[in-house]
């Protein structure tokens, strides 16, 4: 792992928007993401959250949030809620995305030693072990291995929510190779 001693990364997590999610107040609901990024071992956890859309079942929220970690790995969970001013929020589905293959593709990057253009490094299909709704390509481009993946709301009725994973090496975020967002 010499990896480890050079200092973090970081991995940039952008909610786009939400489709045909759940009803929760009388005809529409608030909608907010809560975003959590845990390692692989649930030790560090950090969590953030996006702006309310207020009466909107299909939200734009077009955020990203960076986290610092030293390599892609462990779990992003993603959970929406309605808000509600004077009670609880309602859940309104959750979805996970395992960093797994990100930390492959990036793995594969090193070993291809690619430092510019655009490639495709991994083909990610949907199984009982994610929340993809289709076929994701982990890519790599402008110094960043990224992943747009359209997930599945589970324990709830209906919604997807569609996001994109970005991991910039440590020695990519120092260069300034990655693009200006």
């Amino acid at each position: 792992m010499e990896e480890a001693g050079r200092g973090c990364g970081l991995l940039k997590v952008v909610v786009t928007h939400g489709r045909n999610l759940a009803v929760r107040d009388f005809t529409s609901s608030d909608p907010y993401v809560i975003v959590h990024v845990a390692d692989k071992l649930d030790l560090l956890v950090q969590t953030t959250k996006t702006k309310v859309i207020n009466s909107c079942l299909n939200p734009v929220w077009n955020e990203e949030m960076t986290f610092s970690m030293k390599e892609p790995v462990g779990i992003i969970k993603f959970e929406v809620f309605d808000w509600d001013r004077f009670k609880y929020d309602d859940k309104m589905g959750q979805a996970f995305l395992d960093l797994q293959p990100v930390a492959a593709a990036t793995k594969l990057r090193r070993a291809l030693r690619l430092t510019a253009g655009e490639t495709n490094l991994r083909k990610v299909n949907p199984d009982a072990d994610n929340c993809l709704l289709s076929d994701s390509f982990v890519t790599y481009a402008n110094g960043e291995v990224a992943i747009d993946a359209r997930l599945r709301l589970r324990e709830v009725e209906s919604g997807e929510l569609f996001v994109t994973i970005k991991w910039i090496e440590p020695d990519s975020a120092n260069t300034g190779k990655q693009a200006d967002h």
